[in-house]
């Protein structure tokens, strides 16, 4: 049993443990995928404060991850499939097996959001991409196309330009990212390694046996236009990875967002939820950070009221 545990391992999860393990709050962190979440698969991060000059996701995150171990903070890498309030305690299912908690923290963020076109599915991972960083280095020299018009898909386009020959941008209505990065890919469209597609919308990815050969798009006026490419990288927006959270009791939104209140407490006593997860939170990684700071003093707050609970006193010590 612990104090309490956080479901994920990103920014918002990684700030929480330095503040609750600096407090001898005994706290354990359980990541399905990548420490540090979508920020540490970010090349480079430029509006986190302190950081002059920008600083590489994986540099950021692991920075945070030393910072929380040093101070005590146990990573185990699994996954969490459900969450039950069993009174006191909170049971957490796991890849591990059950792991019981005094408190939790939920931090899973948010994973990409998929076109459902035809070859998608098919292609992934042989020419069809969510993550730049990532991927991006297997098409140097190569054609390619980006799906997206928010600030994801402007700031990976620049990346990708290290890379690939040519860049098609499609864009399903208009360029949604922010004045910044609109001015930053002006000169790729200028110089005419990136072309933007407005009022394009993906209709299917075609390929062969050796990966993505083309995408089929849909035109405004319903023409559809064929591009030819090595691979496709798809930035259209995020959904919250909340799927775990099912059969709880934790209320979520229309959208899957964890529902808090100005505590960061859900529906569910003992229960918290800070970073992308949750319902209003601003996407920043910045606001992630502050967010699980906030949540760790209001779980020690929580945690400190338990203490002076005789019921939960005799709970703990009743073999």
């Amino acid at each position: 049993m612990h104090d309490v545990v956080m479901v994920g391992a990103g920014p918002a999860a990684l700030t929480a443990a330095i503040y609750t393990t600096r407090e001898d709050i005994d706290t354990l962190l359980v990541e399905k995928g990548v420490v540090g979440g979508l920020a540490a698969v970010t090349d480079v991060i430029d509006n986190y404060p302190g950081f002059s000059k920008g600083v590489h996701g994986l540099e950021l995150a692991e920075s945070l991850r030393e910072q929380a171990e040093r101070f005590g903070a146990k990573i185990e890498l699994g996954e969490v499939s459900g969450v039950h309030d069993e009174g006191e305690l909170k049971r957490l299912e796991t890849t591990s097996g059950d792991i019981l908690a005094k408190a939790v923290l939920i931090t899973t963020g948010c994973d990409y959001k998929k076109t459902g076109v035809s070859g998608e599915e098919e292609y992934y991972a042989r020419g069809v991409h969510f993550c730049a960083t990532c991927d991006g280095a297997f098409y140097r020299d190569k054609r390619l196309v980006v799906i997206g018009g928010g600030n994801s898909a402007l700031q990976e386009s620049i990346f990708l330009t290290r890379y690939a020959t040519h860049i098609d941008l499609l864009v399903r209505s208009n360029i949604k990212a922010s004045d910044v990065l609109q001015k930053e890919i002006q000169p790729y469209l200028d110089n005419g390694k990136i072309t933007v597609h407005l009022g394009v919308t993906p209709k299917e990815i075609v390929g062969d046996d050796n990966g993505v050969t083309k995408v089929i798009g849909t035109s405004s006026d319903g023409k559809d236009i064929d591009f030819n490419t090595d691979g496709v990288f798809i930035f259209i927006g995020l959904k919250p990875n909340t799927a775990f959270l099912k059969n709880s009791k934790v209320k979520l939104n229309e959208q899957g967002f964890v529902i808090t209140d100005n505590n960061l407490e859900t529906n569910v006593k003992g229960i918290f939820a800070a970073g992308d997860v949750r319902s209003g939170a601003t996407m920043q990684i910045a606001s992630a950070s502050g967010e699980g700071a906030t949540a760790a003093l209001k779980i020690r707050e929580y945690l400190e009221g338990r203490l002076h609970n005789p019921k939960v006193e005799q709970l703990e010590v009743t073999p």
